[in-house]
């Protein structure tokens, strides 16, 4: 029988002590769409112990908040409503969050194009980037100390179109978001069919045209994610249901495409589009959400970076759009817009697979998922 000195006694209890604060309480805080029971953004406690979700409380009334940014570090939440103004276009909204998670207004500022759809925040807190859908627009902000947005420092209209006269007449900015190294934005546009890349002007809050890639026509690129070494990105493209795969040279500011593959099971033949895309904490997967296709499909990461699907995550996923892999690599939260409810699934640590019986919890109409550690 092994015998505990004082100083094994004491490392047992140390290792035990670890093992709990690893465990932390997350508010979860959900943007929506409030056209039917929705009236803004929600906020749930999430445990990334037990993948445990408490009731949802409104946080903050606003229109069609779509989409969320936090800043941890000043506790900070940005926001677009998205809607068409005339002249003005939507609007971004920071809020405060305070010691219960609850959200304060601080200002407001229109985006100067219509249906903001993204908004990120860059490393610094010093710029907010936001892209208009419906205008076909990219825009930036600056951020002051205490939260306040400032009119836009920069607004560029983006043109192109595609052969999907549908939903490529024109451009649509889809996307918006800051490199790993933090001198580039990179902004995908549906209607365009590229990505066009900016760098970025801290000091005068501005975005400076420096190129773009093409990606293969019709196919509608929305959303980007980077792997977690910063020198791959993801794009998801949202009408032909892929993810197109890129080098990343930080350096140079520039994209080159190196493998597209699909989202959908073999044989599928329904309509779909995708939506969101994320790359897990460790590198070794990507995972892409089908609308209509109702799953989150999970893809391994081979050692030359391509992607091969794993399998796909669907019980009670109606419409997923938003969706994130919590810190510990350990839980999947998907808004599933059509089903009115956020679903928690398990991944396989092994596989990355999303495991079935997710938990489920009523919020209505979840189109973005955004976690905050609380007291921390």
């Amino acid at each position: 029988m092994a015998r505990w000195g004082i100083s094994g006694l004491a490392l047992g209890m140390a290792a035990l002590a670890m093992g709990q604060a690893a465990a932390a309480e997350h508010d979860l805080y959900v943007g929506t769409y409030t056209g039917k029971v929705s009236k803004g953004i929600y906020r749930l406690r999430f445990n990334d112990a037990t993948g445990k979700l408490g009731a949802p409380e409104l946080a903050a009334e606003m229109g069609n908040p779509s989409f969320l940014a936090i800043d941890p570090a000043r506790k900070l939440l940005v926001a677009v409503g998205e809607m068409d103004r005339p002249r003005l276009g939507g609007g971004v909204r920071s809020y405060s969050i305070g010691a219960e998670g609850k959200l304060t207004a601080i200002n407001e500022q229109p985006t100067q194009g219509g249906g903001p759809c993204h908004v990120s925040i860059h490393p610094s807190g010093k710029v907010v980037l936001v892209a208009n859908y419906g205008g076909g627009s990219v825009a930036s902000f600056p951020l002051d100390a205490d939260g306040k947005l400032g009119p836009a420092g920069s607004f560029i209209q983006h043109e192109g179109s595609g052969p999907n006269k549908d939903r490529q007449e024109k451009a649509h900015a889809h996307s918006i978001n800051v490199d790993p190294s933090g001198k580039y934005a990179l902004a995908a546009d549906l209607g365009a069919d590229k990505v066009f890349v900016y760098k970025i002007d801290l000091d005068n809050a501005k975005l400076i045209p420096a190129g773009s890639v093409d990606i293969a026509p019709g196919s509608g690129p929305r959303h980007l994610c980077f792997d977690p070494d910063g020198k791959t990105a993801r794009v998801i493209n949202e009408l032909k249901n892929t993810i197109t795969s890129l080098r990343w040279d930080a350096a140079a500011g520039k994209l080159e495409a190196f493998q597209t593959t699909s989202t959908l099971p073999k044989g599928f033949q329904r309509e779909s589009y995708t939506a969101e895309v994320v790359a897990h904490p460790t590198g070794k997967f990507i995972y892409g959400s089908n609308r209509r296709g109702d799953s989150i499909a999970a893809l391994t990461v081979g050692e030359d970076g391509k992607l091969t699907l794993a399998g796909f995550a669907s019980d009670g996923v109606k419409e997923p759009r938003n969706f994130i892999v919590d810190s510990t690599g350990k839980w999947l939260l998907v808004g599933s817009q059509n089903g009115d409810t956020i679903v928690v699934f398990p991944i396989d640590a092994t596989t990355g697979v999303p495991g079935p019986d997710g938990v489920q919890v009523k919020v209505p109409s979840p189109v973005c998922l955004r976690l905050l550690p609380v007291g921390r």
